[in-house]
């Protein structure tokens, strides 16, 4: 089902600091509809879920999870870590595993380490019905997921601050979604810090 809206989603990790970047294309196959679609959403001040997979799947998805989140935050009176809010989502996923969500989402968020007394990154992926694979690297979808996989091997460095991260996740996107037809038309570029969510937009070829 990716091919059918089309997508590029990638989600990194830096030292105390993620990023999820993704292309704000909507698309029939080969015909773009929407220019400005939005594929990522934040969960909570610590944690971003961002979608690949088929549109309107991905309008509802987004809408229930934020909806649970919101339903915790109010009975516990705190917000769910992000190592809570990624089980969440795998075993929402799960739930539905016979008339499955057509979503393959990341999860990338900031868990406090008493011990260390340093923000570890929270890095997730998943299939359509819920397994759920964590990673403290990078995490890819979409129709360009081949393409995205080198691009993020080649670029990738361990322990970047927020402004490395932001340069290599945008290079990295911006490399696959230059060969993949299915995605593009713009992206957005969003950092997670302890202190701070930062968003920014790049421009792309349009074509």
């Amino acid at each position: 089902m990716d091919e059918y809206n089309g997508s590029a989603l990638i989600g990194m990790c830096g030292k105390e600091c993620v990023a999820i970047a993704c292309d704000t294309r909507l698309g029939v196959r080969y015909q773009t509809v929407d220019t400005n679609f939005q594929k990522v959403f934040k969960a909570n001040d610590r944690t971003l879920i961002g979608f690949s997979g088929l549109a309107t799947d991905i309008q509802t998805v987004s809408g229930k999870l934020r909806r649970k989140e919101r339903l915790y935050a109010l009975e516990e009176d705190s917000s769910m870590t992000a190592s809570m809010f990624s089980n969440l989502v795998s075993t929402f996923l799960y739930k539905h595993r016979f008339a499955p969500y057509f979503v393959n989402p990341i999860v990338a968020g900031l868990d406090y380490d008493s011990v260390s007394k340093t923000w570890k990154p929270v890095l997730a992926s998943y299939d359509v019905i819920g397994c759920m694979d964590k990673d403290n690297v990078f995490a890819v979808g979409g129709t360009g997921t081949e393409l995205l996989f080198g691009a993020c091997e080649s670029f990738y460095k361990e322990g970047m601050g927020p402004e490395e991260l932001f340069e290599v996740i945008s290079q990295a996107l911006l490399a696959s979604m230059d060969r993949d037809s299915l995605s593009g038309w713009g992206a957005q570029v969003y950092i997670l810090t302890p202190k701070e969510l930062i968003t920014k937009k790049l421009l792309t070829r349009l074509d």
